[in-house]
């Protein structure tokens, strides 16, 4: 059986074919003390042998991935030891064996799975659950959220209504009738089954591999607060009134005033306690950061659910094993307008910058040398250093964010390094007028900070085991 001539296909038509989702009624099992693979059933007890080069295809087939990216994914992975048809080949193999149920003429995804035979997918609608959010920067937005996950989606109004038409046409007279590449509806249909928003197509579960990143970067999830957040949002409408925030200013500036007026003091007894206690202050100092952390997120949390949005989860991370809190704040995007979601990012700098300004005016009225007077220094100190932290637009962290929020540009990491990279190509750029300087200006800071960095980091390696060599 020849899936081209079966399917009135062309040879580049086949390239476009999606690998059907085989996860439906088939799992790929190991072989014992080989590199082969069975295909067994789920429903019955068929079971068919698949070598090494074939099981790695198979893992591929999961109805988000088209024939030419498998292909290319297994040349990648073999070298030239793999035939340019390999995935036509395999796929034939498989309707042979009846694995898969292939008509004679289908629709771009219409290859399916068989336990039996099983009901080709014609159209691909998105899941009732889904919602489209219009953005006042010119896209659209569209979320889809679970019990305990929440995705978002950024489309252009073109795409938008593709996407519509996908739910009411067969693939193959869209690309006819509007003239489109079937790459690129391809690839907007896969990124739409990664996050899951299509109907009979669930996303696939990634397991990540270790790495040493990990060490320096992890997180635990610990519960969902939002039920908790809708109980308690009332006891904290005051902070979001006009009122509250002029005395907040008043309050910001006074404290500005007397660290200004004591950076000299403020800068000697640190001298002085360092020497004084040395090590000693790392164990409280890292649990007055936890506490800081902790505030910032709770700030971030109570933010967003003013502005009616969820928070699913709530935890703890470890930045190079100095314990913090994480929120997720994913729904902030959902958010029309730009004034509330920058509100939502820069909440959590603005409850630590609050916890300076208080630490601050109880070290200033605390009597000298006591427990009190250097607890109070040292949050004050932590608020300052996580503050730092969080600011730098060109770390992934709250000042990042912000200003992706105060912008518009999401992505904006990504979307600045893709502008230089179609100009490397001579490609034009759909980016709007009003963004390109800023896509321009973040891609080569970010170069250099990186640089920045690993010079300071060598040379902090260098002084650390330079004495171990003399």
């Amino acid at each position: 059986m020849n899936l081209e001539e079966n399917s009135n296909l062309s040879l580049a038509d086949c390239q476009t074919l999606v690998c059907p989702n085989l996860k439906i009624h088939w799992q790929i099992l190991p072989v014992v003390d080989s590199d082969k693979v069975f295909l067994q059933a789920i429903k019955t007890d068929k079971k068919l042998l698949f070598s090494a080069t074939e099981g790695y295809a198979l893992k591929h087939f999961d109805g988000t991935w088209t024939v030419k990216q498998v292909q290319k994914k297994c040349q990648q992975k073999f070298g030239e030891s793999i035939d340019s048809n390999f995935i036509m080949q395999l796929l034939n193999k498989l309707a042979d064996l009846q694995v898969l149920a292939i008509p004679k003429k289908h629709n771009i995804n219409n290859l399916t799975t068989n336990s039996q035979t099983t009901k080709a997918i014609k159209l691909y609608r998105l899941k009732s659950a889904v919602q489209w959010i219009w953005h006042t920067d010119g896209y659209w937005l569209i979320r889809l959220q679970n019990t305990d996950n929440l995705a978002y989606f950024q489309v252009s109004n073109y795409d938008k209504n593709l996407i519509i038409q996908l739910s009411k046409l067969p693939v193959e007279t869209i690309i006819a009738k509007y003239k489109i590449n079937p790459q690129y509806l391809q690839e907007l249909l896969q990124r739409l089954a990664l996050k899951g928003m299509l109907e009979g197509i669930e996303p696939p579960k990634y397991q990540k591999k270790f790495s040493l990143l990990q060490i320096l970067y992890f997180k635990f999830r610990l519960f969902n607060p939002d039920n908790w957040l809708n109980v308690n949002i009332n006891k904290f409408r005051f902070i979001f009134t006009a009122e509250f925030c002029f005395l907040l200013c008043l309050f910001l500036g006074f404290t500005t005033v007397i660290a200004f007026a004591r950076q000299e003091t403020i800068y000697n007894f640190g001298q002085e306690l360092w020497k004084s206690q040395g090590f000693s202050l790392i164990i409280p100092f890292a649990l007055l950061m936890m506490f800081v952390v902790s505030i910032h997120e709770l700030g971030h949390a109570f933010t967003l659910k003013h502005y009616k949005g969820v928070v699913l989860d709530i935890g703890l991370m470890f930045i190079c094993l100095l314990p913090g809190a994480y929120t997720n704040t994913t729904d902030a995007y959902g958010l029309v307008k730009r004034k509330q979601r920058a509100l939502v990012m820069a909440a959590g700098v603005i409850c630590q910058v609050v916890i300076w300004g208080i630490a601050l005016c109880l070290w200033s009225i605390s009597p000298p040398v006591n427990w009190f007077y250097i607890a109070t220094y040292l949050l004050m100190l932590a608020a300052q250093f996580t503050l730092v932290i969080n600011l730098n637009p060109l770390n992934k962290f709250d000042g990042y964010y912000l200003l992706e929020a105060m912008t518009g540009i999401n992505h904006l990491r990504q979307r600045s390094f893709a502008y230089y990279a179609q100009l490397w190509r001579r490609e034009p750029s759909q980016e709007r007028t009003e963004d390109i300087e800023i896509l321009v200006v973040y891609a080569p800071a970010c170069l250099l900070y990186i640089t920045w960095l690993v010079i300071n980091l060598f040379f902090w390696i260098w002084h650390l085991y330079t004495p171990f060599f003399q």
